[in-house]
């Protein structure tokens, strides 16, 4: 009985993972990216942004990346007036972590068109967003509200064969965002490999 309350203790005291909320202020954040510089969520108000939390050792990150498909959403994304911002929220000593020259090399390698790759190693960012999976998808109104939360599509596999015939979520909540329609799905159930914080 006592190591049964014991572990009962230990789940009640672990620090649960706050989640933003979709129709509420997107939680405002700073950070360093991959090249040394500082930024702040407010430096982008007034556009669209996408947070897309990875991890280039998960398969489900890799899916995206292997064949182009997420450097694509990214390049799309910004031709269209939006902020893209890579989250690694990956600690130190755990998969996944990455220094700033890791992740500048890895950018350079494959091509990633993202506004910024920021370094969150304490996990701030990942916690105040809910951020639980690689890729963990958030795209953020003009206005700063949060409008969608969740997967980057609807079939949660790790075959970059899905992709074609998957429900582009990401995409169609940007395309509503972009013409101030409320998002047709605003939250879908995110998938991928755990953010190890």
């Amino acid at each position: 009985m006592k190591p049964l309350l014991a572990a009962a203790a230990l789940i009640i005291a672990a620090p649960a993972l706050a989640a933003a909320v979709v129709g509420q202020p997107a939680p405002a954040f700073t950070a360093t990216d991959s090249n040394g510089r500082t930024v702040s969520l407010s430096d982008f108000k007034g556009k669209p942004v996408v947070l897309e939390w990875t991890n280039a050792e998960c398969p489900f990150v890799q899916k995206y990346y292997s064949g182009g498909d997420m450097q694509k959403l990214q390049a799309d994304a910004r031709k269209g007036g939006a902020v893209w911002l890579t989250i690694n929220s990956g600690a130190e000593g755990n998969q996944g972590h990455v220094t700033g020259a890791q992740a500048n090399s890895r950018m350079r390698q494959q091509g990633f068109q993202s506004t910024a790759y920021l370094l969150d190693t304490d996990g701030t960012i990942g916690r105040a967003y809910g951020a639980r999976t690689t890729p963990h998808m958030f795209v953020i109104a003009p206005d700063g509200t949060l409008a969608y939360t969740g997967g980057i599509d609807s079939i949660p596999s790790a075959n970059p064969a899905d992709i074609a015939r998957a429900e582009p979520l990401v995409t169609l909540a940007l395309a509503d965002v972009k013409a101030g329609k409320p998002v047709g799905t605003p939250t879908s159930k995110p998938y991928g490999c755990s953010v190890k914080y």
